[in-house]
């Protein structure tokens, strides 16, 4: 068995992207949406599958805007220029892509892009009228119906720390699943992964948490393939229930229940008032996490150390820092 921080390093994410957040010149009008969080610090722990989808079915850079139509109760990408309906075109290029982004961890999509956005799109009547309702880029829609379980976020989303926190987790444990399933595992390799999840399933959703344990109950009398397909479902929809500040404050009293006994009176009060510092939004969650990690590592409590929880991403992303996470 390996310590969380080094399976965490063994495993490099694949994440999709509009290829604009890249810097990539291939917006409408020549120019660039560079996300600074995807280039200058996530960039170095994962492998970007970039794709511009109106750059793929041709439509050249620069070129005329497009925008999310209401006709006959659905939503179709029209050119503002000559009216021409590319939505099952973009929708395509989804379909194209598919086979190399079932192996991917994660997608983040350009936001307020008739192709690429993912929520909230203004939608408008044939005259050019707004219209009641949100629309959902073509690329975007295609691409979560065909990959329900892949963690997916619009680009100006993750300014918010805690949605940013949020999504890089799901992405690296994404990852970590899909090395495990893609390897010749066994039930035992599942207890294992499973029980290295266990505060981080618990800190989203402790009933998904006791879901997915059902799962691994049986996988030595199931059939494997229905086993791994059973246990993907479940795992991604509890990874995908954002997490509280009383989650998080609930799991870090239970790995502290493991720990106590091992500490003295001044740790174990030091420790709990950490705790309540983040739960009362006086200390970000970095606090009482560093504080577990070096006293798990001090009393070589095995259990805690390798929990995921502690380390879910590289340290250098930063992002429990934050009072909001």
């Amino acid at each position: 068995m390996y310590a969380a921080h080094e399976q965490t390093a063994a495993v490099r994410p694949r994440v999709g992207v509009s290829s604009c957040l890249l810097g990539a010149p291939v917006r409408y009008n020549g120019g660039h949406s560079r996300s600074r969080f995807l280039t200058d610090e996530l960039d170095r722990h994962v492998d970007w599958i970039p794709v511009c989808p109106e750059a793929e079915i041709g439509l050249g850079v620069p070129r005329p805007t497009l925008r999310l139509q209401r006709h006959e109760g659905a939503d179709r990408v029209i050119s503002s220029k000559d009216g021409a309906d590319r939505t099952d075109d973009l929708a395509a290029v989804a379909d194209h892509h598919v086979l190399q982004l079932r192996r991917a961890d994660g997608y983040v999509l350009k936001n307020r892009s008739p192709s690429c956005g993912l929520l909230a799109l203004p939608v408008f009547s044939p005259d050019g009228n707004r219209v009641d309702g949100k629309g959902r880029g073509a690329f975007a829609d295609r691409l979560t119906r065909l990959l329900p379980d892949l963690p997916v976020e619009e680009s100006g989303r993750l300014s918010d720390a805690a949605l940013r926190e949020h999504f890089v987790q799901r992405v690296f444990a994404h990852a970590r699943l899909r090395a495990l399933l893609e390897s010749d595992w066994r039930p035992r390799d599942l207890v294992d992964f499973h029980t290295r999840h266990k505060l981080q399933l618990m800190s989203h959703s402790p009933e998904g948490y006791r879901r997915t344990g059902r799962i691994v109950a049986g996988a030595g009398s199931a059939d494997r393939d229905e086993t791994a397909a059973a246990y993907r479902t479940e795992f991604h929809c509890a990874m995908a229930a954002r997490t509280t500040r009383g989650k998080h404050a609930n799991t870090l009293q239970h790995a502290f229940g493991v720990l106590s006994p091992l500490l003295d009176d001044t740790r174990r009060h030091d420790l709990l008032t950490a705790i309540e510092d983040y739960r009362t939004e006086l200390a970000p969650l970095s606090v009482p996490v560093t504080l577990l990690r070096h006293h798990c590592a001090a009393e070589d409590v095995a259990w805690v150390r390798e929990q995921t929880y502690l380390r879910p991403y590289p340290d250098e992303l930063r992002l429990r820092h934050a009072l909001a996470v």
